[in-house]
Parts: C-alpha cells; structure tokens; sequence
C-alpha cells in the first residue's frame, strides 16, 4: 500500500507524518534505470542516475529509512504544519522516494483549472509535486540514486562531504609539485572552487602513481595543450598564470584527452565513465 510522508521543519521528535494514503506520487518504477557511481566530477546522461552503495552505513543517512515501514506509526498532518513541509517520501514499489519541498513549490493563487468546462478556482494552499523524485532509496539492495548532490543536501544532512574541494592548504601543496611554475602573479588565492574540486581529484591520482607514470604522464598532457600550456621539457615543467592553463593540467592529469581512433581527431572528455 502506497503512503505519502511529510518531514516538516523545526526540533522535536515528532517531525514525521502521514500526508496520503494509497496514494501513488510519482510514476516512476526504479527498475531498469542506468545507475552510475557518484563522482562529482561527471556529467549524468539525461537517462542516467548516481548512487551510492551500502547506503545504510553511510553517516549521512536518516535513520529512519533503515527501519521497516508501518504506516500506523505515524500521525496525519495537521493543517497548521501544511507549509513546514521540508520534504516529501512517497513509500511505494518497495523503494523510497524522496522530493525536497521549496516554498516557490507551494501556490496560493488562483487558478484555471481544466475540466468538462474551464473553471476559475481560488488556491487555498497547494503543494506542487516534480516529475521525478529527487532521490530514491532502494531498500532491498540498499541503494541510493540521485541526480544532484546540492538538491538532496537539504535532506541528508552532510552528504556534502561527497562533493569535496581541495582546502587552502592541499591546493598550496598541489601547486608546489615539481612540475608546476606559477607565473603572472597566479596561486592558491586564484584557484575556483571547480579548480579545488579538481585539484582533490588530481591528488588522489597523482598518490596512486609511480614516479615513471608521474613523467609519462607530463609527456601525454603536453601532446594535447602546446597550444594552451607551455612546457618546459627540460626542467619538466607546466607554467600556470590562469585558472584555464590549471583547468587544462587537471583534465591531463586525469588522462581525460583522447584521440579518436578513425578521425584521429584529439578530444577531451567532458566527463568519464570506467566500463
């Protein structure tokens, strides 16, 4: 039996409530959607989803998604609490679905509605529900999926932590690295916060590689930016004066160039996905 849940803003411990009752929110059955593992740096498919795995044991997870559903357990809404809706959870076809609830979604105007005949009706309150949910959690497998990080913060409180930026201190570390020379007055002030989120990448990559790889890797970017970077071959260095030279040493550090195998046209990759 399909139930609508209301979690409303404010402290206590009675902040969950029985909005619907079989009630089926939105027409969307989870299975069969493409599911890819989050990775702040990618660009979703307009068909495709992020998730997280093992979802329950993340800290950012609410508790009480992890606990078995009886509808029972909560009370209806009052109409007081209507507007302090902070999210919606639909419980329907053995998954969660989650709509985060802002207050432009509320209308409280008039409105003509289509029915045999057009009809002029005064909106005392109501409450707009997307297309697509804005999150799932996927119980039996204990899956979440999502399509923007930023949307679904407001629900679970720190999964922010996934969208991480390189800190004032890491970028000034990054930017130290022996193939670096920062001209033109540019350092860590300049960096974007895009910038910091690829220098966190880049980090991770560089720790994993092999002082070999680390000069193989020097050769590969510049075969792909002569024309945005200037390399030192001798001393082995990238001179950096802007945040695009950076953005461009970033994606090479992350092998996101390419040379197509038939146009043999060189490429750069919005956005990976390991296969």
């Amino acid at each position: 039996m399909d139930q609508v849940i209301a979690k409303i803003k404010g402290r206590g411990k009675k902040l969950l409530f029985k909005l619907l009752s079989d009630q089926t929110l939105f027409d969307l059955e989870h299975e069969g959607l493409n599911f890819v593992d989050y990775d702040p740096d990618h660009n979703l498919d307009e068909d495709a989803w992020f998730k997280l795995d093992q979802f329950s044991q993340q800290p950012y997870c609410i508790d009480w998604l992890t606990k078995d559903f009886v509808s029972s357990e909560y009370d209806n809404l009052p109409k007081a609490k209507f507007s302090k809706i902070a999210y919606l959870c639909a419980v329907q076809s053995n998954a969660y679905y989650l709509q985060k609830v802002t207050p432009k979604q509320f209308v409280t105007r008039k409105i003509i509605a289509f029915g045999e005949v057009a009809a002029l009706e005064q909106s005392d309150g109501r409450l707009v529900v997307n297309a697509l949910p804005d999150a799932i959690y996927l119980k039996e497998t204990d899956i979440l999926i999502f399509r923007n990080l930023a949307t679904i913060s407001s629900i679970f409180k720190g999964i922010d932590v996934l969208y991480k930026e390189a800190t004032e201190v890491e970028v000034g570390s990054f930017l130290d690295e022996s193939f670096i020379e920062l001209s033109g007055g540019y350092n860590v002030a300049n960096v974007s916060k895009p910038n910091r989120k690829r220098v966190a990448l880049a980090m991770n990559t560089l720790a994993s590689m092999s002082s070999d790889d680390k000069a193989e890797m020097l050769s590969y970017i510049h075969g792909y930016t002569e024309e945005k970077l200037n390399f030192d071959q001798e001393n082995g260095k990238y001179e950096i004066a802007s945040d695009n030279q950076l953005k461009h040493l970033l994606y090479g550090i992350e092998q996101r160039f390419y040379t197509a195998p038939f146009s043999k046209e060189k490429r750069l990759a919005n956005s990976i996905q390991p296969i």
